[in-house]
């Protein structure tokens, strides 16, 4: 069997390449690593949410960006484009370059379908290096289901987790509030596929 080399890139490399590129990638550490196209529902959920911080931060001194902004992470090396940040204040960006920020006090992201717990724990973590990081939310696209973190100090979050359409989300760390209701807004549920991946779920947990 042929063993293909891994091919690391420089920064600039990245860069360069991503200025080109029709689609966008990730850069982990010298790794390329192209993203997965949105679903209807990733991106009604995102819409939801930004749009909705948007109008509420309308007269106050925070900024909302979707994923087309990068997000710098020095320490980890990381590139990545997360499904909403909202900026405290000033954005800084990253080497006066106008689409790459270094500062998000909030990260929401919506899950894509095959997201495993280790990648998320993986992601959280290098989002912990962001001094500014302080709350962060993880929506899973084909069910009722938000886990929300919110920072207590350098190495203590707090977890709260939604999976009812009655309740309600209140950001701790800047002025928010959405109901569920709002955020899963014209999202529709495929139950035949969730029943699917229940059925596979408990298989595996019988083997």
């Amino acid at each position: 069997m042929q063993v293909t080399e891994k091919r690391y890139y420089t920064v600039e490399e990245y860069l360069a390449l991503e200025e080109k590129a029709d689609s966008r990638s990730e850069y982990i550490d010298g790794e390329i690593i192209p993203m997965a196209g949105g679903s209807d529902n990733h991106n009604q959920i995102a819409l939801n949410f930004s749009t909705e911080l948007n109008f509420a931060f309308k007269r106050q001194n925070y900024k909302v960006y979707i994923n087309d902004m990068r997000l710098w992470l020095p320490k980890k090396r990381i590139y990545t484009y997360p499904d909403v940040m909202v900026i405290a204040g000033e954005p800084e960006f990253l080497e006066n370059r106008k689409d790459t920020i270094t500062n998000p006090k909030v990260i929401i992201e919506v899950l894509p379908k095959l997201t495993e717990k280790n990648q998320r724990k993986t992601k959280f973590q290098a989002y912990c290096t962001i001094p500014s990081f302080e709350e962060y939310l993880l929506i899973e696209q084909d069910e009722i289901n938000i886990l929300h973190y919110s920072k207590i100090d350098d190495k203590h979050w707090s977890i709260q987790e939604y999976d009812h359409e009655d309740e309600k989300i209140s950001l701790v760390t800047v002025p928010f509030e959405i109901t569920l209701q709002d955020l899963y807004n014209k999202v529709k549920f495929d139950t035949n596929e969730l029943e699917e991946e229940e059925k596979k779920s408990d298989e595996g947990a019988i083997e």
